[in-house]
């Protein structure tokens, strides 16, 4: 590993989602502690409800706080509740397509054919606010913090942040 890619993140998390409270958002509170397990700080977890409005209005704010990353879970699937897409893709200001790429590739062998429903995507925000959306459930969350974002924020960040 180079000495780059050990870059600690200021992270929050986000949980979109009509249903979970914070005693019941098992994928959020993944993210949170597998983030801090890697070192970095999560200094927000924020439940938003399904309301594109909502959603942006809070990414407003979150762009506002001393952040290097957001990863959301939620929201990213295919039914007429799911606006994660919709609410967030238009303020990505650099897209990395093959994250979600790669996350489809890798749910494909776990769900099969239904892992092209989800619309899991990441990119940075602003200039410098690495973004992932991840989809709502725990095992999509292990699966792309586990094998996409855990090894690669860090090396993100640091070519961000030279």
């Amino acid at each position: 590993m180079h000495a780059k890619e050990s870059f600690i993140a200021n992270c929050a998390v986000v949980t979109i989602s009509d249903t979970r409270t914070f005693d019941t958002d098992s994928s959020g509170v993944y993210i949170k502690e597998v983030l801090t397990a890697a070192n970095h700080s999560v200094l927000r977890h924020v439940i938003v409800p399904d309301d594109g409005a909502k959603i942006k209005q809070l990414f407003a704010e979150l762009k506002k706080e001393p952040l290097h990353a957001i990863i959301s879970t939620g929201g990213t699937g295919l039914s007429k509740r799911d606006v994660t897409y919709e609410a967030l893709f238009s303020e990505v200001k650099q897209e990395i397509p093959g994250f979600g790429e790669l996350f489809r590739q890798i749910s494909f062998a776990d769900i099969g054919t239904r892992a092209m429903a989800t619309r899991a995507f990441s990119g940075f925000l602003e200039e410098d606010i690495l973004f992932f959306a991840l989809p709502g459930s725990k095992n999509a969350c292990e699966t792309g913090m586990k094998h996409l974002i855990l090894p690669e924020m860090g090396h993100l960040l640091a070519e961000r942040h030279k």
